[in-house]
């Protein structure tokens, strides 16, 4: 089977209508050299029938779709990750979307032009449903960018060999995805590529973000700085506590306030 330049990977279970969504924002896409895999944990909400139905899995050869029962979101992931075909591999939660129609195509154009023999993660920025505003990634990967905020996994696009030696640790119930990355930049010293590109329109209040998993994600967080940057991450707690880190956080979460706030920090990016 020929390889792939993309491997889109989409999780679900029980998703309703968000699946479906999720899945049309891929197939509108221009640039149509990828794959989605489709990794459902064993819906009961009717979610997938229209897979079939309406002829989608039959016209769009593209598509693999598999069923299995799954421990997590993360043990999801860990599956789908074993059926990819494509060079580079991006996350599209159901209810996520690609921001317009040409997103592959930009991707693609960039990883052509900046590509090396080097594993790297191609990331880019998101628009944030619930905030309505686009919220735009660090310019560069740095220690203090690594404990501070990276990229979430809907706006990244990773060299397959960065999941060859090790996957997702699902022990990380909440931070899975940030441990991987933290793990890609200190132990596989995979270079990365800031794009200015709107990679997803972020659906937002995902499992991640409910109060519980809120002080495991921060419990968790804690635990991998440790692990990757041992006696640094107490100074960047430090920075973060001094320079209003939840002050800050608040007002990037708050509807009317988010807009003018992360526009002001795409433009302060931008002059970096």
């Amino acid at each position: 089977m020929q390889m792939k330049f993309f491997s889109i990977i989409v999780v679900s279970l029980n998703p309703g209508e968000r699946l479906k969504q999720t899945l049309l924002s891929i197939l509108n896409q221009t640039f149509t050299d990828y794959e989605v895999i489709i990794k459902d944990g064993g819906s009961k909400d009717g979610s997938t029938d229209f897979l079939q139905k309406e002829g989608i899995l039959d016209n769009n050869p593209q598509i693999r779709y598999i069923t299995q029962p799954d421990e997590s979101i993360y043990d999801g992931m860990n599956q789908a990750l074993s059926y990819v075909n494509g060079k580079y591999v991006q996350f599209l939660n159901c209810g996520d979307l690609f921001y317009d129609k040409d997103v592959l195509k930009k991707v693609a154009d960039v990883i052509e032009q900046k590509q090396s023999d080097e594993p790297a993660i191609y990331y880019g920025n998101q628009y944030n449903l619930l905030q309505k505003s686009i919220v735009t990634s660090a310019p560069e990967i740095n220690d203090f960018t690594c404990y501070r905020n990276v990229p979430c996994h809907q706006v990244c696009f990773y060299d397959k060999r960065l999941f060859d030696k090790r996957v997702y640790l699902t022990e990380y119930t909440v931070r899975a995805d940030y441990e991987h990355f933290l793990y890609c930049i200190y132990e596989e010293k995979a270079k990365t590529e800031a794009m200015d590109i709107v990679i997803c329109s972020y659906e937002g209040g995902g499992y991640s973000e409910t109060k519980e998993n809120r002080k495991k994600s921060a419990m968790q967080h804690k635990e991998i700085t440790a692990k990757y940057m041992g006696k640094k991450a107490f100074g960047y707690h430090l920075i973060m506590l001094f320079s209003f880190a939840g002050l800050r956080a608040k007002i990037a979460e708050n509807p009317v306030l988010s807009k003018p706030y992360n526009a002001l920090k795409s433009t302060i990016y931008r002059r970096k």
